[in-house]
């Protein structure tokens, strides 16, 4: 039997987030979802064309989904105002608005995709006690230590205040789902640990031939195929550690490479002024791209990177982006700490280096830039390999209908 399942999220399509292609798979498997959301505004920060910041209105996704919005102020260009407003805009019109948008319907299943803020959550228990569906919050980011670790907030009372709602929401929420194991011992700081169960993020594995819809720039193809070049892809924020890109950047101007960054965020005006005052050749910012073109952007690239800040909370996490370079059979060069250099070294899929540690990213840079095809063939078929096992989306997808109904008491369902 199928399940109705409701999934709130402040983010959803067309903003690029995986809650996207896992409301699809699971409309595929045959249950019924429906995304309640705000108007996207993410990442740029402006309402995008065709949405309006002010409306409440459905629209239907892929395979019938529904999907409903609701009013959000955008975060505009970020900075602490700006993103509170944001997320307190949500907050506000989900407890106005979700109750009367499921007004008469049932559901199985309650899941807050829970990426930073936290408070997303806050619609969805009152969405519960309305519909009595079993609710889970599956945790990307780890509040309040995230917020200490990213420097948004530092005053020690507002933290431990946060932690507290934290504690308030978990204690609301029949399920936590984590997508990093090593999050369950933080996790169980503010919820019982047999609420606790651990779901990693998925991709979908690219397709087999791309669509000619979905081509890369020609510039940007032309780019990548002439050159040996190492591709981020990503929010560009302080999480990420650019520094570290640029520095290596810095120390291998002499090498006939490029590092490729590809995306937008709050630091990508730094990273064009680092660029200008340094006279990195080798460092090419393009700019964000439409999600719908990074299989063909990771097939041409040589090697994919991902770096993040050396703090205690991002040596817990797995960013989502190493399942998707995984999907991708390319060598990985992490530089990272933790959970995520964890399973870069345990799949065997690249190099690994410490976080911040810009002369180490370097030296594996040019490891790889001199290490034979087979070999760099060998850590791509590594890197797919552990995808398939363990990130593959479809299988990801069964698996977490298999968790909802063992939660809800009916695993035969």
């Amino acid at each position: 039997m199928s399940l109705n399942i409701a999934i709130v999220t402040q983010y959803f399509y067309p903003e690029s987030f995986i809650i996207n292609d896992i409301v699809e798979e699971l409309a595929c498997l045959g249950h019924t979802v429906e995304v309640f959301t705000g108007q996207p505004n993410y990442p740029d920060g402006e309402t995008y064309e065709n949405y309006d910041q002010a409306a409440c209105n459905e629209q239907v996704y892929k395979d019938g989904v529904k999907i409903h919005r609701v009013p959000l102020r955008p975060r505009k260009s970020g900075g602490a105002r700006n993103l509170l407003l944001n997320y307190l805009s949500f907050v506000k019109n989900g407890i106005r608005y979700f109750p009367k948008q499921s007004a008469g319907k049932q559901f199985d299943a309650i899941i807050v995709f829970a990426v930073s803020p936290i408070t997303a959550a806050i619609p969805a228990i009152v969405l519960k006690r309305s519909s009595k569906a079993h609710l889970m919050v599956w945790v990307q980011d780890l509040w309040p230590e995230t917020l200490k670790a990213t420097g948004f907030i530092t005053n020690s009372l507002l933290l431990k205040a946060i932690g507290v709602l934290v504690r308030l929401i978990y204690a609301k929420a029949d399920t936590v789902l984590v997508q990093s194991e090593a999050f369950i011992a933080s996790a169980s700081k503010y919820v019982a640990k047999d609420k606790i169960v651990y779901y990693p993020n998925s991709y979908r594995a690219p397709a087999a031939q791309i669509n000619p819809s979905d081509r890369l720039p020609v510039e940007i193809s032309r780019l990548l195929q002439s050159k040996f070049c190492v591709v981020f892809a990503g929010n560009l924020g302080f999480a990420q550690s650019l520094e570290t890109i640029v520095d290596a950047a810095k120390a291998l101007v002499h090498l006939d490479c490029k590092i490729v960054v590809v995306g937008s965020g709050s630091r990508l005006d730094w990273m064009h002024e680092q660029k200008r005052e340094h006279g990195l050749h080798n460092l090419e910012l393009v700019g964000r791209l439409p999600s719908s073109v990074m299989p063909e952007l990771f097939s041409e690239s040589e090697a994919l990177l991902v770096t993040l800040k050396r703090e205690e909370i991002f040596a817990l996490t797995i960013p989502s982006k190493i399942q998707a370079y995984m999907a991708a059979g390319k060598p990985i060069l992490a530089a990272l700490d933790g959970e995520g250099a964890r399973i870069v070294a345990l799949a065997k899929a690249g190099l690994c280096s410490p976080a911040e540690d810009a002369a180490a990213l370097a030296r594996n840079i040019e490891a790889l830039y001199e290490a034979t095809p087979e070999k760099r063939a060998a850590y791509g078929a590594a890197s797919f390999s552990f995808f398939c096992n363990n990130y593959e989306m479809k299988t990801q997808s069964r698996r977490l209908v298999q968790i909802i109904k063992e939660r809800i008491g009916n695993p035969q369902r």
